[in-house]
């Protein structure tokens, strides 16, 4: 049986519980290679199981590892499990409040994260497909030539697309962020339809394989914006040196908020320093002030400290980075593009 469902089935026993429900479309897909397209149940139990949409039957049978039976009722499925003696059943946390209502009835409930735990360290393979999915967006954002690009600011996002999509990513792992001058103060930015003001700030990342990447260039051009991109530079290159396993996510957060405050702009960093990323493009553990997630070998985490001044502009770098005996960057764009 798969490593991450042993782990699962272990985690479960030790809170007396008999079988788990997943039905995020990424965590299905986690534990069974296949990605439902209109809805599906995995039971994680002795005998795993998808209950899966009738339109799916053919894409789950041929992709997914574990069993798959076709979904009747919700009727039929409570029937099953029950002559399978589940009698306690572990949710997912997401897991929508019509979905548990059907089941509350008949089990014994409780919210786990189980999955989550599973997903924080990435396999070798998972980190591989991570890096080509950044070396894909970073090889497209080249090809894009910002600096002498005359586009619009919806016409950059779209043409950085394009060239991702042309450069092996399935699609993109956000609605890209293309913006400048004083919208780059608003932290998720929709691109407009004018043309680049300054500064400009581009965030943005593609799939791979079903993973996704993401980055942030902040292209300064007067003496008062790289003093803000100096400063935001210090605390991502900090907080990057930082990382290791054993220290917490919160102590990596403090050391990136500690940099930018030193310098007076702390209420101009409104988000925490990074997130995790996998299958979704924001997973767990972040790098934020209330998170005492222990940092271990195998997590992957982005560091995009930002600074915003509203109406005048903003500033943010981004890199992904990959805990190993220290952190190391994913990809090799550079900082500062000139």
């Amino acid at each position: 049986m798969d490593l991450h469902v042993n782990n699962i089935l272990n985690d479960m026993q030790k809170d007396d519980f008999n079988a788990y429900l997943l039905t995020g479309f990424t965590n299905v897909e986690y534990i069974s290679g296949y990605r439902p397209t209109s809805f599906a149940f995995c039971i994680i139990k002795e005998n795993p199981v998808i209950y899966a949409s009738g339109m799916d039957m053919e894409l789950a049978k041929n992709n997914s590892s574990i069993e798959v039976k076709e979904y009747e009722s919700y009727d039929v499925m409570i029937r099953e499990l029950k002559e399978d003696g589940i009698e306690s059943l572990a949710i997912e946390p997401a897991l929508p409040y019509s979905t548990y209502a059907r089941f509350k009835d008949d089990f014994e409930i409780g919210s786990k994260t189980y999955i989550d735990k599973q997903r924080m360290i990435k396999t070798p393979r998972e980190i591989e497909r991570i890096a080509r999915a950044t070396e894909i967006a970073q090889k497209s954002f080249i090809q894009l030539d910002i600096l002498n690009n005359d586009g619009t600011e919806k016409e950059i996002a779209f043409d950085l697309l394009r060239l991702m999509l042309e450069n092996g990513a399935s699609k993109e792992s956000f609605d890209t962020i293309v913006t400048s001058g004083a919208n780059s103060s608003l932290p998720h930015a929709i691109p407009e339809a004018k043309k680049l003001a300054e500064p400009v700030l581009i965030d943005w990342g593609c799939i791979f394989e079903g993973y996704c990447s993401d980055n942030t260039r902040t292209m300064v051009y007067t003496e008062r914006q790289q003093e803000i991109w100096d400063i935001v530079a210090e605390a991502h290159d900090e907080a990057i040196k930082a990382i290791r396993p054993g220290m917490k996510c919160c102590e990596i957060d403090k050391v990136a908020r500690d940099i930018i405050s030193d310098y007076g702009y702390e209420d101009r960093f409104i988000h925490s320093t990074g997130h995790s990323l996998g299958l979704d493009i924001h997973e767990t553990p972040g790098f934020s002030a209330r998170d005492e997630t222990v940092l271990e070998k195998g997590m992957v985490i982005t560091v995009e400290p930002g600074i915003y001044l509203e109406g005048e502009f903003g500033v943010r770098l981004e890199d992904t980075v990959a805990v190993s005996k220290r952190g190391n960057v994913i990809g090799d764009l550079p900082l500062d593009i000139a």
